[in-house]
């Protein structure tokens, strides 16, 4: 299986699992509706819907909404490019695959803000679930749609000490934002890069070394 295969069927299982996941949750949750996973207290399905970027952060207004979406779309496509050539470079495979799984969340984040506000109606509190192609036409235009999340993780869910500083008594919760698997793949992908970076790159250069003799002998040759 060829190193582009792969990097595809990468990409293409991040996006099936994070639209099939976002398609179920938005059709079948009521805003701000949660459900505990398999019985446990720090782990949560909690449908809500943000305008821009990862963990629910967001760039205001209909200009900045439209500029991020275009934004990304054009981030997405260097990004493949960059994908295409550290390929055609013969990269470690493990730098492709945290180029990939980045990839993959852009997109389909994108997928959302560009495509879910014209195929989905609106979802409110206790205002019963979205409806996909609705008759009357979904709730925004192209580029205009809200990104779907719903994972939440409150791993601690308690408060501050009393005698605690500034926040004493206060509510204390980790892990606060909830993401969807897109931000998951965008972090793994981040995370994959940053500890295994030297070691990618050391590959990278000593690459460089051994075609070093090969070019100087066939210059050599050639004059």
């Amino acid at each position: 299986m060829s190193k582009t295969l792969k990097i595809v069927l990468i990409v293409m299982g991040v996006l099936i699992a994070d639209q099939v996941l976002k398609i179920y949750i938005k059709t079948h949750f009521q805003y701000g509706e949660d459900l505990p996973l398999f019985g446990a207290s720090w782990a949560y399905f909690n449908f809500v819907e943000n305008n821009g970027m990862a963990f629910g952060l967001s760039l205001g207004g209909e200009y900045g909404k439209l500029a991020l979406s275009l934004f990304r779309i054009v981030a997405v496509v260097f990004l493949w490019i960059y994908i295409q050539r550290l390929i055609k470079n013969q990269a470690h495979f493990g730098l492709l695959v945290s180029f990939a799984l980045i990839f993959a969340g852009a997109v389909g984040n994108i997928i959302d803000s560009t495509f879910y506000g014209l195929i989905f109606s609106e979802s409110f509190y206790h205002g019963g679930v979205a409806t996909m192609f609705p008759e009357g036409g979904g709730y925004a235009g192209l580029l205009h749609g809200k990104v779907v999340d719903m994972l939440y993780f409150p791993v601690i869910d308690s408060h501050w000490p009393s005698w605690f500083p500034f926040w004493g008594g206060e509510r204390l919760e980790f892990f606060k934002p909830v993401f969807n698997i897109a931000d998951a793949s965008i972090s793994t992908g981040v995370g994959i890069l940053l500890v295994f970076y030297n070691r990618f790159f050391k590959d990278e250069d000593k690459k460089e070394e051994e075609t070093k003799p090969e070019l100087i002998e066939t210059e050599e040759k050639s004059v």
